[in-house]
């Protein structure tokens, strides 16, 4: 990587966001931190990240032409890809051409973008254990898959998608119908393809964020932060703290498993592999190239938040992954389907011992859309836990 330059300057370093979420925000605020020029791309205009980044674009990043066309114009240093729904192709090529870095890779964007790729990759390719699967391409081919070899109960989701959209989980024959039409209503690119797996009786589900970044030497290291329990509610996280308890064989195996698929993928950056634990045995689920929802608790754990790790990692620079405190997050629904929303209650949520809010500012609300999070730090990981859902009740979204 040359060294930082001045934004706005011929020097500067730029680098592009595909996907400029809640997310996306924060790892353009780190990368700012850090000197650099943004360019914030998303679906829509005014989304969170575009509304502080130095330039925003707006684009359907699923389509080549369009994506080719802003790269080749903007000429950024970096392509950080935050979302799944992008031209992955594309990044491939215009990396094989030398126009631009893609990060980790574009390989790693391609593969983790759907579920069958990266999949695919853990079970067939590295022997990793994961949940039983099957893809299916048709209504027919789901209820064959469940009948002959996944069983009841089973979980069916979009093979592009995220944030749990188009996930169900399905206890009987009555259920497979509602299943397959939820994930062709919630894929990111239009319907199609699922994956149905088998339901793994776990005792917790953690996110093990995984860190690849230069060493003293110029070499690529892994660093691990503490393991991250969540709970999800049909796929979508509703609250997470760090760290999770865990036996240390079970930690240990975890940090293989991550190793084993971050080092296949390559690249520099930070990782979200989730992952399901049972006693000491652990299985792999997902990986995300990027900063995860579940990580949005270092914002008040660590010494440096996941997004501040993913923008030091890709620039080169070394990185701490060091708990600051124990903590915890939960999330701040819209509540209502509206634009400019307002939010009633904060001040009240800040009066929660150690809490902190974060609003996102999306320019519009839906029930069930994610608006903000509280987080709190406490020495005692589950009153963090209470306290932070605490906080984020005391949030009252509303109409203007």
């Amino acid at each position: 990587m040359k060294p930082i330059g001045t934004p706005l300057s011929p020097s500067a370093t730029r680098v592009m966001l595909l996907g400029s979420g809640e997310l996306g925000k924060e790892v353009l605020i780190a990368l700012q931190r850090l000197g650099v020029e943004t360019i914030a791309v998303d679906r829509y205009d005014h989304a969170p990240g575009q509304q502080l980044a130095h330039h925003a674009r707006t684009i359907t990043m699923s389509d080549p032409v369009a994506l080719r066309a802003l790269i080749e114009a903007e000429r950024p240093d970096l392509v950080v890809p935050e979302i799944e729904a992008i031209a992955t192709p594309v990044l491939e090529a215009l990396e094989a051409e030398g126009l631009v870095r893609v990060i980790p890779t574009a390989r790693a964007a391609r593969l983790t973008m759907d579920r069958e790729g990266i999949r695919r990759l853990a079970a067939e390719r590295l022997s990793l254990p994961t949940s039983p699967y099957r893809f299916c391409d048709s209504l027919a081919e789901l209820q064959a898959a469940i009948e002959q070899s996944i069983g009841y109960p089973c979980i069916v989701k979009p093979v592009m998608s995220s944030s749990g959209k188009g996930q169900s989980k399905i206890d009987g024959p009555a259920d497979v119908q509602p299943a397959w039409d939820h994930a062709m209503a919630g894929g990111r690119v239009g319907p199609g393809r699922v994956i149905v797996e088998g339901f793994i009786a776990f005792d917790y589900e953690i996110t093990l964020l995984t860190v690849r970044a230069l060493g003293a030497d110029g070499q690529v290291e892994t660093h691990f932060c503490e393991p991250i329990g969540h709970v999800q509610v049909s796929g979508d996280y509703v609250e997470s703290w760090q760290p999770q308890p865990m036996q240390p064989a079970a930690l240990a195996r975890s940090r293989e498993i991550a190793s084993a698929v971050t080092d296949n993928l390559g690249g520099q950056g930070l990782f979200g592999v989730e992952l399901f634990v049972k006693g000491e045995q652990v299985w792999f689920s997902e990986v995300s190239p990027r900063p995860h929802d579940t990580g949005m608790v270092t914002m008040i754990t660590q010494w440096q938040n996941e997004f501040e790790l993913h923008a030091r990692a890709i620039l080169g620079l070394p990185v701490n992954t060091t708990l600051k405190s124990p903590g915890a997050s939960a999330v701040i629904y819209g509540g209502v389907d509206a634009t400019g929303i307002v939010f009633d209650g904060v001040a009240d949520a800040l009066r929660v011992p150690h809490s902190e809010i974060r609003l996102f500012g999306k320019p519009e609300s839906f029930v069930k859309r994610r608006m903000g999070v509280a987080l709190v730090h406490d020495a005692d990981v589950e009153r963090a836990r209470v306290q932070a859902k605490l906080a984020a009740s005391k949030v009252k979204p509303r109409r203007a």
